[in-house]
């Protein structure tokens, strides 16, 4: 059977004034390219230098403030802010914006936290209770980024209908990409900025201020490396050093652990801080793995002791015959 012939094949070829650009492809891929990537950095992957913040981020803050969610406050049910979030300036999926929210209230993931949470925000192991079981409010650091908003210290824009206005950076009078380090993925780059103490970052930056012509060692004084809010160990200050004076390189940490005996002429190996992103969960798991590979000797039993109180405390057995220090350099291996 013969098809029916389309309505646009009868349409006819364009007559009037136009102009015919040739235009080189690659030229073009690329120019097209920059600008979707630079698209989206700027709407949702990266960080704003300025407060440290993605915009999500700045969202959630933005709105916990306007709500008068303040240290002093009770706590609401996270899944209200929630709501409110992506009602009014971030209008995306809750679970998003609820992941963003956790982030923001976990002292292992943030070194400064700026959610006040109560109820179960996850562990580095576990993830967060819903949002409908959790509460929150803000925390004083995160007064110190939000504080001034009223006071025309930043620019506003329309929200994404246009029916409210949302600060375009908050005023940040805390060094919160420094303090907190961040990460994202964008397209074609990425960032992964690890945190770093609050005070020494302050005092670095009170010195740059006071001596405008401070170099790297100068600064590297008031703040000689990350400080991380797990704890650890930095193996390697030369390659901080570099990633510092270049902004790539690699900052490698180890877990803080000690040997002690135990009876009978035994001994114990005790974790009581993991690297950074590194859950007690998955190490025990690891290390049962290579003992049960025979990739690792001397390991006769392990025991996670961790909690609010202890924090990170894991204990590996040792079994008779093998040195501690012998097994946990294996460990570290």
């Amino acid at each position: 059977m013969a098809r029916k012939r389309s309505a646009s094949s009868n349409i006819p070829p364009f007559e009037g004034e136009g102009t015919i650009v040739d235009t080189d492809v690659v030229a073009e891929i690329e120019s097209s390219y920059l600008d979707y990537s630079y698209s989206v950095i700027y709407s949702r992957a990266l960080p704003d230098a300025r407060d440290g913040l993605k915009p999500v981020h700045r969202r959630i803050l933005y709105s916990m403030a306007d709500s008068g969610l303040r240290p002093d406050r009770p706590y609401v049910k996270s899944a209200r802010v929630v709501g409110d979030v992506m009602g009014k300036y971030h209008p995306h999926g809750d679970g998003a914006i609820y992941d963003a929210m956790v982030r923001l209230a976990q002292p292992f993931a943030m070194r400064v936290p700026l959610i006040d949470g109560h109820g179960n925000w996850g562990s580095p192991d576990d993830s967060a209770a819903a949002s409908r079981y959790t509460e929150c409010r803000l925390t004083s650091p995160a007064m110190l980024l939000t504080d001034g908003l009223d006071e025309e210290t930043v620019d506003l824009e329309d929200n994404y209908d246009g029916s409210l206005t949302q600060p375009s950076v908050l005023p940040a009078a805390m060094p919160n990409l420094l303090v907190n380090g961040t990460s994202g993925i964008a397209v074609g780059m990425a960032t992964n900025m690890i945190p770093h103490n609050l005070v020494e970052v302050v005092d670095a930056a009170r010195h740059l201020l006071a001596n405008p012509g401070a170099d790297l060692d100068d600064l590297m004084r008031f703040v000689p490396g990350p400080d991380l809010p797990t704890g650890g160990q930095l193996l390697g200050m030369t390659e901080v050093r570099a990633a510092y004076e270049t902004g790539r390189g690699i900052v490698r940490m180890r877990a803080t652990a000690e040997v002690g005996p135990l009876p009978r002429g035994k001994s114990s190996i005790t974790v009581t801080e993991l690297p950074y992103g590194v859950g007690a969960e998955r190490v025990i798991a690891k290390v049962k793995e290579l003992v049960t590979g025979r990739r690792l000797q001397g390991i006769a039993d392990v025991k996670d002791l961790t909690d609010r109180q202890l924090g990170t405390h894991l204990v590996f057995e040792v079994k008779s015959g093998f040195s501690g220090q012998a097994v946990l350099a294996e460990l570290y291996r």
